[in-house]
C-alpha cells in the first residue's frame, strides 16, 4: 500500500501566454477555469479536468524559461529524450478514435497517432502548448 500521508495536488505548467494556454484545455478537453489569479507577479490559472488541478502560470520576474524538446517517436515507444517529466494521461472513457478526429479538426496536433500500447489499448499523445505532451489512453 502506498503511502496514505499523500495526495495528488496539482501538475504545474509554466507558459508564454498562460490565459490562452488555459483556454486551450477549456476548447480541447473541456476543462474548467477554477481561480484565475496572480502570484509573486505572474498570471496563475488553475484548471481543473478530470479531477486533477492544471496550475498555469506565467513567467515570473526574473525567470528566462526555455522551451522544451516535442516528444518524438522512436521505434516502440515515444520520448522527449530529457530528464524530468516526460508527459501527463488521461484516461478517455469513449471512443478515443471519434475524439481524437474531433480535436484534429480543432487543429490539434498529435506526435504520435493512435496505435495500439504494450496491454492493447488504444493510445496517442497530442501536443499542448508551451511544449507540453500529453498522452490520451482508451479506458
Amino acid at each position: 500500500m502506498s503511502n496514505p500521508a499523500f495526495k495528488f495536488d496539482h501538475l504545474h505548467i509554466i507558459a508564454a501566454d498562460p490565459h490562452a494556454s488555459a483556454n486551450w484545455y477549456i476548447e480541447m478537453f473541456g476543462a474548467t477555469i477554477v481561480a484565475d489569479t496572480v502570484a509573486r507577479g505572474a498570471p496563475q490559472i488553475f484548471v481543473e479536468l478530470g479531477g486533477m488541478t492544471i496550475l498555469i502560470r506565467g513567467q515570473r520576474p526574473g525567470e528566462a524559461p526555455v522551451a522544451a524538446k516535442p516528444i518524438r517517436r522512436y521505434a516502440d515507444f515515444s520520448s522527449h529524450d530529457g530528464w524530468g517529466t516526460d508527459h501527463f494521461g488521461f484516461m478517455y472513457e469513449g471512443d478515443l478514435a471519434a475524439f481524437c478526429d474531433e480535436l484534429r479538426a480543432k487543429g490539434v496536433s498529435f506526435p504520435v497517432e493512435l496505435k495500439r500500447g504494450v496491454g492493447g489499448s488504444l493510445l496517442c499523445y497530442v501536443a499542448a502548448p508551451d511544449g507540453v505532451s500529453i498522452e490520451l489512453m482508451q479506458c
